[in-house]
């Protein structure tokens, strides 16, 4: 945020005199005059003369100077000669516009038919760093359509060419700050930050901003201290007072964006802020100050973490050279007041020697300001190419309006990269993201980059060299209002901010794997399965009835057991088929029972291995039909024996009667056939994943369907079997000799 840096109040302005100081400049001969204007003092006093004198905007007016020589020296615009006419802002708008005006008046002659003048024309003006002084020069200069390029005011006001159609800049507008800041958040996952800002028109702006893109990404304010703009204010005080007071209390908000001034950071905000352990994301206004933290006073420890939001950086090793070389070049300050008074030692505070000056030049360099100002002297170098190097133009009679519409649409190159202003006569060149670090025990390095932010593709990317000390310092920062924990959801507080909640934790069979989720995922629970509060999901153990489970190899042991006890039965009945035993309790209704048995046994394998739907219609029908044969054998088997000791003649004349073998066994048969046709016919038994029956396993089984009809089935079984007891009961008292109802009694 490049905003108005001035400190004295408007009493103060009103109360100046425009008489009582003489015009300071810096001039250089040649074809095409090219205005500079820098805050190179920081403030008016009471008289209306500039003090604080500022060794950085210095630095800058001498870039300008640097650039300019530069492309004069390289011979690409062949004999025509780019000078410079820098003047001193003051960092005050009245004083900016007093001493723009001879820009205005040097291109009198332009707009007459009187000769062509005799100084050169004033094309473009490169300045202000301040939005609220480039409001007011750009409207100015518009009197003459002189073009100004400013190199560091963010305005977005400025963007509107309707009102400021002669503005144009090398730093892209405050709305893709906010948007860096926004990206800086998200990347930490910080969604609960403070904002201190100062309380100035561009600030406010920057903040509105600043809130207007949170909004879609769920970050929240939970307090916003704007700082009066002057430090003669009465209410300044309090207000940092009140918002140290909101840093302090705010105990989980860990991270603060501030838009303060510099001096703002220097004498109140840092030093009563100090001990609190916060991160602070600070805009381009102070993130590269070195006055922000006395370091003989103060340690980097006492605000913990820096993170600086940056114009785009440019290669400063060229202008180090420049800067040593002054002492070679007494010509170059001849005719630059301001670098003369600072070399000399008449500007406050100056009083050293020559080398100790020049490293402070060099100690005040921003790669920012190196990179914005000389693009902006490549894109005048570029359109005064098109107009009179690729064509002919007559320099005495070139006009600005011209000038301007050719340099808005120009292409320019600065290290091999291509550039040139959009439709709003932005340049987004980008942001560098600087993380505050110590070169020593008393240097504090402010350009240290760590990433960077690109406009045109939406993204921020860290340097790959310098994440693990990026994160090992920032990753482990939180500052949220609320924090759900994996395996909770937010749940939404009626009236309270987006970034508050509650935390509740995930149903049975829902998990959440990340931290503030704002819904549990569903698990797919025909396979896998979760607890209440449950992290991830777990695959179900698929069960059914293996081959190598122990219960159904003991299982399948019985039945062959059986087969085999079965086989020796038969076996021996057809070996001892003549003895009078064997005819006498063997006959084909027995035959008929040895051959139901290793049927019976036989369907046990149907109930082993993953079911089938061909085994699930089958093994219940084989089952049914082979024990109902077994029962009805016995059945017969047990009236038969009653009906041979039963004395009572009337008794014995009915039991004869209903005694019929061969029609009972197809009887029993029959019904048992009309019981599977019902219970199977309309649905038959298929194979069903069952996932309901218990939480952990899938249970993979025949599905029956009709409930009822398969009970009616088993029913029909034990009602054959009951009968078949109560037959054998009765004759359990018959002699020993002849004991098989015993055993049938047993059976049943």
């Amino acid at each position: 945020m490049r905003d108005f840096f001035c400190f004295t109040s408007p009493h103060m302005r009103r109360s100046r005199n425009f008489l009582t100081e003489a015009l300071q400049e810096a001039k250089s001969p040649g074809d095409i005059i090219i205005g500079g204007l820098f805050p190179i003092h920081e403030s008016v006093d009471d008289n209306g003369l500039c003090n604080r004198f500022s060794v950085a905007r210095l630095a800058q007016s001498l870039m300008m100077v640097r650039a300019i020589e530069e492309i004069n020296q390289s011979g690409e615009l062949g004999n025509i000669t780019l000078v410079y006419h820098i003047v001193d802002s003051c960092s005050d708008i009245t004083t900016a516009l007093r001493n723009t005006l001879p820009f205005i008046k040097i291109n009198d002659n332009l707009n007459t038919d009187r000769e062509p003048q005799l100084t050169p024309p004033m094309m473009a003006v490169i300045g202000d760093y301040y939005s609220e002084i480039s409001v007011a020069v750009t409207r100015q200069l518009n009197l003459e359509k002189i073009p100004e390029i400013s190199y560091g005011s963010t305005s977005g006001l400025l963007s509107d060419k309707t009102r400021f159609p002669s503005f144009l800049r090398t730093v892209p507008e405050d709305d893709h700050h906010a948007k860096a800041v926004i990206e800086i958040l998200k990347d930490h996952n910080w969604n609960w930050v403070g904002i201190v800002a100062t309380d100035g028109e561009y600030d406010r702006y920057a903040v509105e901003r600043l809130r207007h893109h949170a909004e879609h990404h769920d970050i929240c304010f939970a307090y916003i201290k704007f700082l009066p703009e002057f430090l003669v204010d009465n209410n300044l005080k309090d207000s940092i007072n009140e918002a140290v007071k909101s840093i302090t209390e705010n105990t989980n908000v860990s991270v603060i964006v501030s838009f303060t001034k510099p001096n703002h950071m220097i004498r109140h905000v840092q030093r009563g802020a100090q001990g609190v352990n916060k991160v602070w994301i600070a805009s381009d206004t102070w993130s590269q100050s070195v006055n922000c933290l006395d370091t003989t006073r103060w340690n980097l420890k006492d605000v913990e973490t820096v993170f600086g939001i940056t114009l785009k950086s440019g290669n400063t090793s060229r202008f180090e050279q420049f800067l040593r070389n002054l002492d070679k070049r007494p010509d170059l300050y001849k005719n630059n007041s301001f670098l003369s008074d600072f070399l000399n030692g008449t500007v406050s505070g100056s009083n050293t020697s020559l080398d100790t000056k020049i490293t402070q030049l060099i100690n005040m360099i921003y790669p920012y300001a190196v990179f914005s100002i000389e693009l902006a002297i490549k894109a005048i170098a570029e359109t005064v190419k098109d107009l009179c190097i690729n064509q002919e133009c007559d320099i005495a009679t070139l006009q600005p309006e011209k000038f301007r519409d050719a340099l808005k649409t120009a292409n320019f190159y600065l290290d091999g990269k291509k550039y040139s202003f959009d439709k709003n006569c932005n340049l987004n060149s980008g942001y560098d993201i600087v993380l505050w670090r110590y070169n020593s025990p008393n240097t504090l390095d402010m350009n240290n980059e760590v990433g960077h932010c690109d406009i045109e593709g939406d993204s921020m990317t860290f340097i790959r060299s310098e994440i693990s000390s990026l994160y090992h310092r920032t990753k482990k920062v939180r500052s949220r209002c609320s924090a759900c924990y994996p395996g909770e959801w937010k749940v939404r507080k009626a009236g309270q901010p987006v970034c508050c909640y509650e935390c509740k934790k995930c149903p049975v069979n829902y998990y959440s794997a990340h931290e503030n989720a704002s819904l549990c995922l569903a698990c797919e629970n025909t396979t896998l399965y979760s607890f209440e509060g449950s992290q991830n999901y777990t695959k179900k153990r698929i069960d059914y009835l293996e081959w190598d489970d122990v219960y159904h190899i003991v299982l399948l042991a019985s039945a062959a057991l059986g087969v085999l006890l079965t086989l020796v039965v038969a076996v021996i009945f057809l070996a001892r088929w003549n003895t009078l035993v064997v005819r006498s309790s063997v006959g084909p209704i027995v035959i008929l029972l040895l051959l139901s048995l290793p049927s019976t046994f036989g369907s046990v394998v149907l109930f082993g291995g993953q079911p089938k739907d061909w085994q699930c219609q089958t093994r219940q029908v084989l089952f049914g039909l082979s024990f109902t044969l077994f029962v009805s054998c016995i059945l017969v088997k047990s009236f038969k024996i009653i009906l041979a000791f039963e004395f009572d003649p009337v008794t014995q004349g009915i039991l004869e009667k209903l005694y019929k073998p061969y029609l009972i066994i197809p009887l029993c048969m029959a019904g048992k056939v009309l019981i599977c046709t019902v219970a199977y016919g309309p649905m038959p038994p298929v194979f069903q994943q069952d996932s309901k029956s218990f939480v952990k396993l899938l249970l993979l089984k025949c599905d029956e369907n009709l409930f009822p009809a398969f009970g009616a089935m088993l029913a029909y079984i034990g009602f054959l079997a009951i009968f078949c007891f109560i037959l054998a009961f009765k004759g359990r008292k018959l002699p020993e000799c002849y004991n098989e109802s015993k055993f049938i009694t047993f059976l049943c």
